[in-house]
């Protein structure tokens, strides 16, 4: 799990060198997975679904977003006879979805979005994965990506087990690679993918926060004017009232 101290949140453009840098990343194992054609078989049944959200909430539908997709997902999953389990990264999805689907939780991580990811806490994340004794044989993370400071897309990534990497067919032109190379690369694409989709996901949730409270400001500010407005009104309206009333006593003394 995270562990972190509160710190003040930060802009989408003070992480855009940062996510810049780590999507330049993320393409390396896109290029490894569309060369070597990984496929899994059809009698594989376990599939792992992974959402990114945090714990941290005035940002729009961000997270609900996440956890629409990973409803939608499961749905067609287990239609299709797949054996489906849930891991939470952030407290937000495993508030939404726990209502419905409690049962199918692996693991949750919560303490997230206090402060940047690091490829640390992503580290921590893949090794409770590996560690948790559930054999995944694919599996997929959803998060949202980042477009722009007034937009973002929830997408999707592919991951995959150690054995349905070794059992692709084009992998065996790799002579070279053996084993634990070929360990120490699914554990590192692992940390790698889930540091991407943190990153991502932050920078996301920072720009929808922001415009989530800019609307906010402009919408309390044109009810504070409203209001202004009728109490002005009401004010006058009883002031004028009040000199009806004194006139027509003074008239009536006369």
């Amino acid at each position: 799990m995270f562990s972190r101290a509160n710190v003040v949140g930060v802009s989408a453009w003070a992480l855009q060198p940062q996510w810049i840098q780590v999507r330049n990343m993320a393409t390396l194992k896109d290029t490894l997975y569309e060369k070597a054609d990984i496929k899994v078989p059809e009698d594989k049944k376990k599939h792992l679904l992974i959402g990114v959200s945090s714990d941290r909430g005035l940002c729009g539908a961000i997270h609900s977003s996440v956890a629409k997709q990973m409803k939608s997902e499961v749905v067609t999953l287990t239609a299709a006879g797949k054996e489906v389990m849930l891991v939470g990264i952030g407290d937000k999805i495993r508030g939404i979805l726990s209502r419905t689907h409690s049962d199918q939780f692996l693991v949750t991580f919560k303490d997230v979005g206090r402060k940047p990811p690091t490829f640390g806490d992503a580290s921590i994340v893949a090794l409770e994965l590996l560690n948790s004794g559930y054999e995944f044989d694919e599996g997929s993370i959803i998060f949202n990506r980042f477009r722009s400071v007034i937009s973002y897309k929830t997408e999707e990534k592919p991951i995959f087990s150690l054995n349905t990497i070794a059992s692709a067919e084009s992998m065996s032109i790799y002579d070279d690679i053996d084993a634990d190379v070929l360990q120490n690369y699914q554990e590192y694409n692992l940390a790698n993918i889930i540091y991407y989709s943190l990153k991502e996901s932050t920078t996301s949730e920072q720009s929808a926060r922001m415009t989530a409270m800019d609307n906010a400001s402009k919408n309390a500010s044109e009810m504070i004017d409203k209001l202004t407005l009728t109490f002005n009104r009401t004010r006058q309206a009883v002031i004028t009232k009040e000199l009806i009333e004194i006139i027509s006593g003074a008239a009536a003394l006369d």
